[in-house]
């Protein structure tokens, strides 16, 4: 099918075609390239820094705030 023309492609074979574009595209854009790499101590210490300088708040008071409750 890779040689053929989309206008002489039938409905089913159409439709395949687009499944399998939407279907790659999807794991494309959620799969994380960094999945087999591992962080370096130094990041990790850069995150928990970060982390402990973030002020955090429950979503009910967040929601509150914006009016949203």
């Amino acid at each position: 099918m890779s040689s053929t023309r989309v206008a002489e492609m039938t409905e089913e074979e159409l439709k395949e075609l687009v499944q399998t574009v939407v279907r790659q595209t999807v794991v494309d854009l959620l799969s994380d390239p960094d999945e087999d790499l591992e962080l370096r101590e130094e990041m990790k210490d850069r995150l928990r820094s970060s982390l402990a300088a973030t002020e955090t708040a429950p979503a009910a008071e967040v929601a509150a705030g914006l009016g949203l409750d």
